[in-house]
């Protein structure tokens, strides 16, 4: 049997980080490891200032703030691609050698794209035969998403809050 393999995208702001936050915590209560990491908010004063990445039970850091200055940018925000790869890299490579593991990956946008190592860790995966859930960015390159074999799930204000039963009940059964 094929294990699933699954895209979420959305605009920003929808809700896809939420959804895998809360298909992590539904596996988890089910006994399945899950691997992989989170992008999320860094709010200072009410007000979006950066993002960090965070593995699921391991590291943590920032990887894109609007005061850096150096590095690469994506829009606003200067991205420190060695800060993600630290975290991202190694969670990618756990999701592939825990036996019985689900991998969850948040997210496959423009700022973890800047890294030359993530899209071929994330293609490896896809093919692994891992059951794979990652959020992928609504302006991804067709190109990126052409070279990754997944079921496309749009998250909407109607379906997310129960998507995420929805994807465990598909990723345990």
């Amino acid at each position: 049997m094929s294990r699933p393999r699954i895209l979420l995208t959305a605009p920003p702001r929808t809700g896809k980080t939420t959804v895998v936050r809360r298909l992590a915590e539904l596996l988890r209560a089910a006994d399945v490891p899950v691997r992989g990491f989170l992008s999320d908010e860094v709010r200072e004063h009410g007000r979006r200032a950066g993002f960090t990445v965070e593995e699921f039970g391991g590291r943590k850091a920032v990887m894109a703030h609007v005061s850096w200055v150096t590095g690469p940018r994506i829009g606003r925000y200067g991205v420190n691609v060695p800060a993600f790869e630290r975290v991202a890299l190694p969670a990618i490579d756990r999701a592939l050698t825990t036996k019985g593991a689900v991998a969850l990956i948040d997210e496959i946008g423009p700022m973890e794209l800047l890294s030359p190592a993530f899209l071929p860790r994330c293609l490896t995966l896809f093919e692994a035969g891992v059951p794979v859930v990652a959020t992928i960015h609504q302006r991804s390159h067709p190109a990126v998403r052409s070279r990754i074999e997944a079921e496309l799930i749009t998250v909407t204000p109607r379906n997310r809050d129960d998507l995420p039963e929805t994807l465990r009940r598909l990723l345990t059964a």
